[in-house]
């Protein structure tokens, strides 16, 4: 639980983690409105950095979204502080050197976040200064939405009746509220040095803009948002296809907490109130209702993490070995002979971006045709992904491979070949990223391998050669799948 922040505080650390914006922002207005003096950190973490490949996409969107905020806080009369190095090393002693009687934090939800905080307030307290800690970056947590018997939900979708229940019940939008920072800016504070650390410094190589494709910030998140808002009536069927800009794009920004969830949610109910696209407004408010429920099975059942939420699933044998590794490496690659899989793979590789869709389809894909370890996978996208958040990547892995709660039965079994010609009927989204294939007609891009030698040879196509035959024949790998998962079957 929350502490309630002290009535008076003489002086305040707040420290920025995933919540990279000087808006509505809960722990820098809580701090603000009960300090006299307030200070503001990042910390590039040592814990987080040190483990990432030299060459990451989502560092250089951290690093312009806390340059951006460094600026913002700058123009309120305050400057935001920037270390790297280790958090519980860091922010103690900053906290003394400034005297702070608190430390304010938003809460972040993962297991080794909860045990950094913990140990960092524990060194708080030997000088007496203390750690609070806010809800910011969900709209309910923990046990705020329980079943009518007090239990947590481990079904999305009387989670979703009573979440809206809650949440529509107070006419004054009580839970979206926005914290309305820009009042006490005036109690932000100046530190005599607030030099930002520079990328090469820490080991990490520069990535060029264009290339980039993903622009950090609270100001880019905005326009994105503006954008979506635009097309929102479209929603509902424009996200399912790869090829077309249906989504919002706003996942990274919510993963670094440079756009408000609770504008978001508020915005939503508002189209579905005035009756502005009501229907895509509703899809679009359930995907965000998918987040709160994700991170509340992370909270209420840490174990998912390393074991499957259903425990009988565990017991399931997967493929290991070389043979193992090798299809593992082919669907890594993008060089499964699957045109719509291989395309979304390398859509992962070369962008860190994933259609939502897409992410289903190839996750379907490695623990149910190759059967390998759904963790593999999961480990995998986690590395890849600009937006990876640790609860909604393990939850969807596991709807994939239907050992998580409210996951897909063991035998549905996406058809890859009919997953391509329903969602890219034209080839555009594969045609985008496998420019070999580009000359077959729409018809034939989804499973080439069907076509006569003759018909390849026309479009430029030698399987094995420039593009690979398919690593497993899907209606075989149906049949074995379906074998593996008997040890399950009720």
């Amino acid at each position: 639980m929350t502490k309630p922040i002290p009535p008076s505080l003489s002086t305040s650390l707040v420290w920025f983690r995933r919540d990279l914006r000087c808006f509505d922002h809960a722990a820098l207005y809580a701090a603000l409105k009960q300090s006299q003096s307030v200070y503001c950190v990042f910390i590039f973490d040592k814990n987080i950095l040190d483990l990432l490949p030299r060459r990451d996409r989502r560092v250089h969107f951290i690093d312009q979204s806390v340059r951006e905020l460094a600026a913002e806080i700058e123009s309120m009369g305050g400057n935001l502080i920037v270390r790297y190095g280790y958090p519980e090393q860091e922010i103690p002693k900053l906290a003394l050197e400034l005297q702070a009687q608190a430390v304010v934090v938003n809460h972040d939800y993962e297991p080794q976040a909860i045990q950094r905080d913990s140990q960092i307030k524990l060194l708080l307290a030997e000088f007496n200064c203390s750690f609070l800690s806010f809800k910011d970056q969900v709209i309910f947590e923990n046990d705020e939405v329980l079943s009518q018997a007090g239990t947590p939900f481990s079904i999305f979708t009387p989670y979703k009746n009573a979440w809206l229940k809650k949440i529509l019940a107070q006419a004054d939008d009580f839970y979206c509220k926005p914290y309305p920072v820009h009042v006490y800016a005036e109690k932000l504070s100046k530190y005599a040095s607030s030099e930002i650390p520079d990328l090469k410094k820490m080991g990490f190589v520069t990535i060029d803009q264009s290339e980039l494709r993903l622009q950090g910030g609270m100001k880019a998140g905005a326009i994105l948002f503006e954008d979506f808002l635009s097309r929102i009536h479209n929603y509902e069927l424009a996200r399912n296809f790869p090829a077309i800009k249906g989504p919002s794009y706003l996942s990274v920004h919510l993963r670094f907490g440079t756009v408000s969830i609770r504008h978001l949610v508020r915005e939503a109910i508002n189209c579905i109130r005035t009756g502005n696209a009501i229907q895509g407004a509703q899809v679009w408010l359930s995907e965000l209702i998918w987040r709160d429920f994700y991170f509340m099975i992370l909270q209420h059942h840490p174990r998912v993490i390393d074991h499957a939420f259903k425990p009988d699933y565990d017991a399931i044998v997967w493929e290991s070995g070389p043979h193992a590794e090798q299809l593992f490496t082919a669907w890594c690659e993008g060089q499964t002979g699957y045109p719509l899989i291989d395309a979304a793979m390398l859509q992962l590789n070369n962008t860190g971006y994933m259609h939502n869709r897409l992410r289903m389809v190839t996750a379907c894909f490695l623990v149910k045709d190759l059967g390998i370890y759904w963790r593999w996978g999961e480990r995998y996208f986690a590395l890849h992904l600009n937006d990876f958040d640790l609860s909604a990547n393990n939850g969807g892995w596991q709807w994939a491979a239907s050992t998580g709660c409210d996951a897909q039965p063991y035998f549905r079994i996406f058809n890859p070949i009919t997953q391509s010609e329903k969602f890219d009927p034209d080839g555009k989204f594969i045609r985008r990223y496998i420019p070999v294939l580009a000359k077959l007609e729409n018809k034939q891009i989804h499973a080439p391998w069907t076509l006569s030698v003759s018909n390849l040879k026309q479009a430029g196509i030698t399987l094995g050669e420039n593009y690979p035959a398919p690593i497993i024949a899907h209606d075989e790998a149906r049949k074995t799948t379906l074998a593996r998962y008997a040890v399950v079957k009720k």
